[in-house]
């Protein structure tokens, strides 16, 4: 697993949030209460008690909660949902992006126009996507929809 999914520290701050360091450095602080609310077999997450009870586990790729294989959230979709509650955009945003239009890395390369070779970085999460990739995704579904 690349370094950048491999979370190397973690903090929980009650009721709801973590604070996420990654093996690339980065550091990153996620208020996990939506995605609790979201899924009902997070619900005992609402608890302090087993909130505050997060731990790393499978060697950086996951946070749990305990022995319960409900209570654990891999750290790639951790890492995405903290980018995306900072206004950023995620590697998971151009996976789901692509699948919505059905692209090949070559064809979504050419509708935002980047090289395939960025759109691979940035869907791999490898390179963090820019502000203006992620704009010129949303631009391009727009034009499509004007056009219909």
């Amino acid at each position: 697993m690349s370094k950048q999914f491999v979370i190397t520290s973690i903090l929980t701050e009650l009721p709801s949030t973590l604070r996420l360091q990654f093996a690339d450095g980065e550091s990153f602080t996620l208020n996990l209460m939506p995605i609790i609310r979201a899924h009902k077999s997070l619900k005992r997450l609402e608890e302090p008690s087993v909130f505050a009870s997060a731990s790393i586990a499978d060697d950086g790729r996951t946070v749990a909660w305990g022995d319960d294989d409900d209570l654990e959230l891999a750290s790639d979709n951790l890492r995405a949902r903290a980018i995306e509650q900072a206004g950023e955009f995620s590697h998971e945003f151009i996976w789901n992006w692509m699948a919505t239009h059905h692209f090949t890395l070559d064809e979504a390369a050419r509708a935002i126009g980047v090289s395939r070779r960025m759109l691979a970085y940035y869907r791999s999460g490898q390179k963090p996507v820019p502000r203006t990739v992620g704009l010129a995704c949303i631009g391009w579904e727009t034009g499509k929809k004007i056009a219909a």
